[in-house]
């Protein structure tokens, strides 16, 4: 059992897909540094509030924080912007890989089938 499971892990797609989860966290981080550091603040002095995170709006006597929320949608909205980008640039990559011209035959090739077609005469 311990060792279907070795060679479970081991296989590519579960290397891939780790790789991926730590990067993706990393990436998510980046982003919402971004957020924080330079559009939020942007987004404060437009609302002229302290920041995104202050907004707020009432009914009644109760209190609606959706700053965070807000924030957490410009997050994602980054997020996938970026995904999109980097899918759409490998995509054309493999289009141009798929697009490209054969090679050219070698010439042994094409004089063993001059050869071949000699015989055949």
């Amino acid at each position: 059992m311990l060792k279907e499971f070795k060679e479970f892990a081991m296989k590519g797609n579960i290397v891939d897909l780790a790789v991926a989860v730590i990067i993706g966290g990393a990436f998510g981080k980046i982003v919402t540094g971004l957020t924080n550091a330079l559009i939020m603040p942007i987004i404060a002095l437009l609302l002229g509030k302290g920041g995104v995170a202050d907004v707020s709006f009432t009914i009644g006597s109760t209190v609606f924080p959706i700053g965070l929320f807000i924030q957490a949608v410009i997050d994602f909205i980054l997020i996938a912007l970026v995904l999109f980008l980097v899918v759409k640039a490998m995509n054309s990559m493999k289009k141009k890989e798929e697009v490209a011209p054969p090679a050219a035959t070698p010439e042994d090739i094409l004089l063993l089938r001059e050869i071949r077609d000699a015989l055949k005469k």
